[in-house]
């Protein structure tokens, strides 16, 4: 109990500092068993290679830290107005163009960011590629040459400074894909992000935004976890995104949330795996990537990310991230 303390503490301390100070980690679950076949459902899933994906979803405090690094002015857009002024947006910009600031809302520091597009999870990507700090935003990974325009991918799979969005492949192996040799389904691929193919329980939530009643199949999905009701229209006065990892249900490879919580980008671009305001249906491996495209540049209230690496060279020192700080904290 005191070791879960601790880690509490350090937690909220280091998501202060990180908002501030435009340095962060991130937690990593290695996905395996390279050159998988496909799901034969789908057709989706095969990856040839080993690689990281975000164990968690980027918060709102990691998402700041990144806004002041560098968006101090903002051309990009890569802060929106509505992350304010919207009940399930988390950060708040202070200060004018030029020396704009930005600070996360009580309680929704380990919250998932949304309001961002694919070009804001991408610039993000290559800012972490960069080095975080002053990096740049405009090349790494993807080749900016516009606002919203590219001119190229270039991935590095042997250099695991390289960040990026995950493929719909690399996405969709992490969340459904276990081998049947390893305790998985007949076909190797589950229905639900949750090593499951019953359908998950809704989740509900505490007055602070942590799932109140976590267990192996448990999702935010559906509008049931309301923690700060603010009456009305759920979409818009009253929070439903709820604490990375507090629903304690995992992936095969340990990636939380990869249902439910917010609906994630892949680098197609697509969404994929569904959000807290979304049916069953759009949790389900069977579901038609196609009915999930949007406009990469779209932005709403139950729309994030989560980012993908490669894997280190063997010796290299993996940082414990502020998802597993906190994950560790609601845990407890």
């Amino acid at each position: 109990m005191k070791t879960s303390i601790a880690i509490g503490a350090l937690a909220f301390a280091a998501c202060a500092a990180s908002a501030s100070a435009g340095v962060i980690t991130m937690d990593w679950s290695t996905v395996g068993n390279a050159g998988n076949a496909a799901d034969p459902l789908t057709g989706f899933g095969s990856v040839s290679y080993e690689y990281r994906i975000g164990t968690y979803e980027v918060t709102n405090a990691q998402y700041a830290a990144f806004l002041n690094a560098v968006a101090a002015i903002d051309p990009n857009g890569l802060y929106s107005t509505h992350m304010s002024s919207n009940a399930n947006g988390g950060i708040i910009r202070s200060g004018s163009n030029g020396s704009f600031t930005y600070s996360v809302k009580p309680n929704m520091g380990d919250k998932p960011v949304n309001y961002v597009s694919w070009y804001n999870a991408a610039r993000m990507a290559n800012w972490m590629t960069n080095g975080q700090g002053s990096g740049g935003t405009e090349s790494g990974v993807y080749t900016f040459t516009g606002p919203t325009t590219i001119s190229g991918i270039t991935r590095d799979l042997s250099n695991p400074n390289q960040v990026f969005i995950p493929t719909e492949d690399e996405w969709y192996k992490a969340a459904y894909h276990q081998p049947f040799a390893q305790g998985g389904p007949a076909g190797n691929y589950w229905l639900y992000a949750t090593q499951s193919n019953s359908v998950p329980t809704n989740a509900t939530a505490t007055a602070i935004g942590d799932i109140a009643n976590p267990g192996p199949n448990v999702v935010n999905y559906g509008g049931t976890a309301v923690w700060n009701d603010g009456g009305g229209n759920s979409w818009t006065n009253n929070v439903l995104v709820t604490t990375v990892g507090s629903a304690g249900s995992t992936s095969f490879y340990g990636a939380f949330d990869m249902n439910g919580n917010v609906t994630e980008w892949a680098e197609t671009p697509g969404l994929r795996g569904g959000s807290w305001s979304n049916g069953l249906n759009l949790l389900q491996s069977t579901t038609p990537a196609q009915g999930q495209i949007h406009s990469p540049g779209n932005k709403n209230n139950n729309i994030g990310f989560r980012l993908a690496s490669p894997v280190p060279t063997p010796g290299s020192v993996a940082l414990l991230g502020l998802g597993g700080l906190l994950a560790a904290r609601r845990r407890r």
